[in-house]
């Protein structure tokens, strides 16, 4: 499956921002899915992640009440909705896809970039 992330830009802090996954080449319903990012100068760093059907998510304790992780399988994507942005959420923001039995994100999108400003 290939990903494609969308939706970064820069926004003040308590802003928000709604990012997009958008998955082709393979069957999408069969993946997890997560968010990851890195900020500069930092390791990547785990999001957040929702399971095949959208049943189950986990988030990271930094973003825990303001970042919701979704998915649409029948528009084959997925998406972080951010909110009460704070400029530590500054960074590039990653989708991964993990399929079904194998274990680690094998796919990886390109990156979308977030920058929040104080």
């Amino acid at each position: 499956v290939q990903l494609q992330a969308s939706g970064g830009g820069s926004v003040q802090a308590g802003g928000s921002l709604r990012l997009s996954c958008a998955a082709s080449g393979g069957s999408f319903r069969s993946y997890t899915v997560a968010w990851f990012r890195q900020a500069p100068g930092k390791e990547r760093e785990f999001v957040s992640s929702i399971n095949q059907i959208g049943e189950r998510a986990d988030c990271a304790d930094s973003v825990k009440d303001r970042f919701t992780i979704s998915r649409d399988n029948t528009k084959n994507a997925a998406y972080l909705q951010m909110l009460s942005l704070k400029p530590e959420d500054t960074a590039v923001y990653y989708c991964a896809a993990q399929r079904i039995g194998i274990n680690g994100y094998g796919h990886w999108g390109q990156g979308t970039k977030v920058t929040v400003s104080s």
